[in-house]
């Protein structure tokens, strides 16, 4: 009963936190068909909030590989248009979108990296136009996991099975807080802790930060009117929501030409099915010039190949190493936990609204603002214990911002 009243708690706080759905919105729900327990709840508690309807963008990892494998690279190259139509327009009418994720380790071992690369350009470039309303936040927008067996096994291999995935929805229903007796509050409160650290980094609008870890000496630098941002966020039409649950991030974008120096992960990658491990990256003036892996290097060199802005970073993100998430002491194999756990760069696409006026101005205008922009946006992890960032002031005063992975502030 337990587990039955948490999940509905999860799917509550999936709709009315994460999504904030509003009387008379449309909501696209996309999920892995073994979520079918946990969509009938977020429909039910959707219309009983006042949705005027929801759509399904289901889909299955088992035959998403078989495409792979076996259909003609033809088919690589098309996605229907009727699909990206059809998103585009729900996203110009307002609609909410709630992806559930799941990941699949190793899913795609066995498939040419070419094939992998193509599909996600082709998937990538067909649906840029309404993942750029969810980019620059004009409309809600929420990702949550679902676990699974497998899913679960990976984090927790000295379980069996069952026991393995009713400790991993334990772990997820903690994380999120949808164990709490009262979500939705635990979310509001949450969020000001991170406005707390909003408030300071936008206050004091650091020049450059500078990281040094093991592996990492790397210097970032910030455009002109250059904004933080972490947990909630309005719409266009004023409705606050959570892109992410969990979050524990706050965030920025990077100058676009105003990153130098090397860097090294210090969690695996889970990147469309293949884990991407031990991965260094060298930056001169921004572009990626070096980069290596010790698993999964062909599939994260298709990755930084994807288009031009993919040699480029578009976002900056910090997480306190004592994070709830950091603390359980997991690898979740799933950027949307493990990003939470420690600070992380993404490489690809940035987000608009973390600059000036940044959602109401032209493509060319944040070019030349130095705004990263991509067909892609994947984050991989940097944080550790061992990190230490500093604040580097206008006039080049050096400032702790972080120290051994801990707010320093």
């Amino acid at each position: 009963m337990t587990f039955e009243r948490n999940l509905e708690k999860y799917a509550e706080l999936a709709v009315k936190t994460g999504i904030n759905l509003q009387e008379g919105q449309e909501l696209v729900v996309r999920a892995p068909i073994a979520a079918i327990d946990l969509v009938r709840k977020i429909t039910k508690i959707a219309y009983q909030t006042g949705a005027k309807q929801v759509y399904y963008d289901w889909f299955d990892h088992e035959l998403m590989l078989t495409r792979l494998l076996y259909a003609p690279e033809e088919a690589l190259k098309e996605y229907p248009s009727w699909e990206a139509d059809g998103q585009e327009e729900l996203a110009k009418r307002g609609a909410g979108f709630l992806i559930i994720k799941t990941p699949e380790l190793d899913l795609l071992k066995d498939v040419d990296p070419e094939r992998i690369a193509l599909d996600n350009k082709t998937t990538s470039e067909a649906l840029h136009r309404s993942r750029e309303y969810r980019m620059a936040d004009k409309v809600s927008w929420n990702i949550i996991a679902f676990p699974t067996e497998k899913w679960a096994k990976k984090v927790f291999p000295d379980l069996d099975a069952k026991e393995a995935l009713d400790k991993l929805w334990e772990t997820v229903f903690k994380m999120t807080r949808a164990d709490r007796e009262d979500p939705v509050k635990a979310w509001e409160e949450h969020q000001k802790t991170l406005d707390e650290k909003l408030t300071y980094l936008n206050t004091k609008k650091y020049k450059k930060l500078h990281y040094k870890a093991p592996g990492t000496d790397l210097t970032i630098e910030f455009p002109e009117g250059y904004l933080w941002a972490g947990g909630a966020a309005p719409n266009e039409k004023g409705t606050t929501f959570f892109p992410n649950i969990p979050t524990e991030e706050v965030y920025t974008l990077p100058l676009k030409t105003g990153v130098n120096g090397t860097v090294a992960s210090t969690k695996p990658l889970n990147y469309s099915g293949t884990l991407i491990e031990g991965i260094t990256m060298t930056f001169k003036d921004g572009r990626i010039v070096d980069f290596h892996a010790e698993s999964g290097l062909e599939v994260l060199k298709r990755l930084i190949e994807t288009d031009e802005g993919s040699h480029y970073l578009g976002e900056v993100a910090l997480v306190p190493h004592n994070s709830p998430i950091s603390e359980s002491g997991l690898i979740f194999y799933n950027t949307l936990f493990d990003e939470n756990a420690s600070c992380h760069l993404a490489i690809g696409a940035a987000y608009p609204k973390c600059i000036e006026g940044g959602t109401e101005k032209t493509r060319d205008e944040l070019d030349r603002l130095g705004v990263n922009k991509s067909i892609t946006h994947v984050d991989f992890m940097i944080g550790s214990a061992e990190l230490d960032i500093d604040g580097i002031t206008e006039s080049g005063e050096r400032e702790p911002v972080l120290r051994k992975g801990l707010w320093a502030f």
